[in-house]
Parts: C-alpha cells; sequence; structure tokens
C-alpha cells in the first residue's frame, strides 16, 4: 500500500469515524453496555488516539508502553471530536512527507521486554492504525444503538441514515 493510498484511506474513513464520534453524548460518557466493556468515553478517546498511530509509526521507531503516561483529559464531544482531528492531521502530516522506503523499515510496539509487534511500518499502519480503528468505529456504532442514539451511515445507508 503506497503512502498516496494510505492517505486517501484515512481521508475518506475519517469522514464516517468523525459522524460517529459527533454523536456520542456527553451525558452517556461513563455507560457501558457490560461490566467488562469500556465505557463510551473511552472507547472514543481509544478511537480517536488510534488517528495518531500512523504519525507515531512514522516518526518514531518504536512505542513502549511502559514508558507512556495516559493523562488525556476529554469532558465534551467537541473536545473528543477536536482531539480526533488534530491527531488524524498529524498523521497525515507525517504520510505526506515520508518517504515509501521509510515505511519498509521495521517499528517495534513493546511493553517493556516483552515485544508485542516488531513489522515493516506499513504493515503497523495497516493493521493497527486502520484496521484496528474500524474495529473500534464498529463497537462504537454497537454502543450508539443500545443507547437508541441514531447510527450514522458508514460504509452504505443505515437504518437511521437509509439515504
Amino acid at each position: 500500500m503506497s503512502i498516496k493510498s494510505l492517505i486517501k484511506e484515512i481521508e475518506q474513513e475519517s469522514i464516517s469515524t468523525q459522524k460517529v464520534l459527533e454523536r456520542i453524548p456527553e451525558d452517556k460518557f461513563d455507560w457501558k453496555p457490560h461490566e467488562k466493556s469500556m465505557t463510551l468515553k473511552a472507547l472514543a478517546i481509544h478511537l480517536a488516539e488510534i488517528s495518531g498511530l500512523t504519525s507515531l509509526v512514522i516518526t518514531t521507531p518504536e512505542l513502549d508502553f511502559s514508558k507512556t503516561k495516559k493523562t488525556i483529559e476529554i469532558n465534551t464531544t467537541k473536545e473528543l471530536v477536536d482531539f480526533y482531528k488534530k491527531l488524524k492531521q498529524k498523521s497525515i502530516a507525517a504520510l505526506q512527507t515520508a518517504k515509501e522506503e521509510e515505511l519498509d523499515k521495521n517499528w517495534i510496539m513493546r511493553n517493556g521486554d516483552f515485544v508485542i509487534m516488531d513489522s515493516p511500518k506499513r504493515e503497523i499502519i495497516r493493521t493497527m492504525a486502520l484496521s484496528h480503528a474500524y474495529h473500534h468505529r464498529g463497537q462504537l456504532s454497537v454502543y450508539l444503538r443500545l443507547l437508541n442514539i441514531p447510527v450514522p451511515s458508514i460504509y452504505g445507508p443505515s437504518v437511521d441514515e437509509p439515504n
């Protein structure tokens, strides 16, 4: 997958992702469908964070979870959407300045000594930044349905947006 096609996919998919994030009501941020599930807010923040992973993969050799601190403060739907848009733009900008051969270099995701992934950057972007995001966007659409919030059209009409 070329840099040009990655940018195109991010831009196309971001339309649906942003629509899903915009529907999340602040008064339901703490809701979760099951005791083992993430809260609506935590899942939405995770999805937003994933949009910045492409930039991280391009600009660093690795991510070590044992050295990262999560301190993201999101209190409104607007802050959530703005956070998503900022990270998405950062990833697009990183791709626009990257060279194709850079994406063939390996990138490592680890937690201390435990290596989670060690693959070419192109593969990491495809699996962790794109497919992983689609998975969580799908989860969020189910959360919306369970909360009786209209689910936006993603790949075609939805029951709530038939046209």
